[in-house]
């Protein structure tokens, strides 16, 4: 009887053994499940309010060799870097990148928020600044190219949460964009604000205003919208013209890379700075625009 009930006691010890080990795995498998930042990419818990955050500021940063091995290989993919990236555009999916790599390092060792206005791009020589078009919805925002990616043949840059979310794409996951870099000189140029004597007593005015006076070679427009056929730019433009006493037009853009053509939405030329500027704060709190100003120092045509 003694063994027997000896056996007994080590059965019963060992089942709840068994039962303990059990639930610690069940537990941990769900801790590990709730996880997604180590697991999978998402955008945060909480909703966030992107209109407070503020868009990149283009401004003269060197060009190191941080985030700049050239070639590099990634899943026995090998990429070359573009020699500079003045003059870079392109039209191709865009993509976003969220909770998985936030605080983690960049390419060129910065950490990574998806909460600032960043992008990653597979060979521009980084840091550069670049304004993103969704074509979809013709907004744009600016952003700082500060890491390598994405590495999907289909797409040619991805973009944090915040300024895919200011896009309008990030519950989609990707939308067809226009990337375009910018140069920071002229981007500093065009934006000085105007002589305190030059502007109206009590007007109060928003965003960069141009010190610079125009000549002959220097025209202002405000772009509007960009747009793959003519058919839905010429739409957008009849939408325009019943708004504004200035030229509105449809101007042509050849892709340098690419067999494909834009049409880009522009007004103007508008020759008073305080105008340009003036015309392009209404049309924002009017909606659905999104217009930024371009200049053309051609001395013709359209920018």
């Amino acid at each position: 009887m003694p063994n027997l009930k000896s056996i007994l006691l080590l059965s019963l010890a060992l089942l709840l053994i068994a039962c303990t080990s059990t639930d610690s795995k069940e537990a941990s498998s769900q801790r590990a499940g709730s996880l997604p930042s180590v697991i999978r990419d998402g955008p945060p818990p909480d909703d966030v309010d992107v209109s407070t955050i503020a868009d990149a500021v283009p401004r003269i940063d060197p060009v190191t060799a941080a985030g700049n091995k050239n070639p590099y290989s990634i899943n026995g993919k090998t990429y070359r870097l573009l020699p500079v990236s003045a003059g870079y555009r392109e039209v191709g999916m865009a993509s976003w990148y969220g909770t998985k790599f936030h605080g983690n390092p960049t390419s060129n060792g910065e950490t990574y928020s998806m909460y600032g206005m960043t992008a990653a791009h597979k060979t521009l020589p980084i840091p550069a600044y670049a304004r993103v078009t969704n074509l979809a919805n013709n907004r744009s925002v600016i952003v700082r190219i500060n890491d390598r990616g994405p590495f999907h043949s289909d797409r040619i840059i991805d973009l944090s949460y915040a300024a895919a979310k200011k896009l309008g794409y990030a519950a989609h996951g990707t939308a067809r964009v226009e990337v375009t870099v910018i140069d920071p000189v002229a981007f500093q140029q065009n934006s000085v604000a105007l002589p305190r004597e030059s502007v109206a007593a009590g007007s109060t005015l928003k965003g960069p205003y141009q010190q610079t006076t125009d000549t002959a070679s220097t025209k202002a427009f405000l772009q509007v919208g960009a747009y793959t056929t003519y058919t839905a730019a010429k739409q957008h433009r009849q939408q325009v013209s019943g708004i504004t006493a200035y030229p509105v037009a449809v101007h042509e853009a050849v892709h340098p890379t690419e067999n494909s053509a834009l049409f880009k939405v522009v007004i103007g030329p508008i020759t008073n700075r305080i105008k340009l500027f003036q015309l392009r704060d209404q049309l924002i709190q009017q909606g659905p625009f999104s217009p930024f100003v371009v200049y053309n120092t051609s001395g013709t045509g359209l920018p």
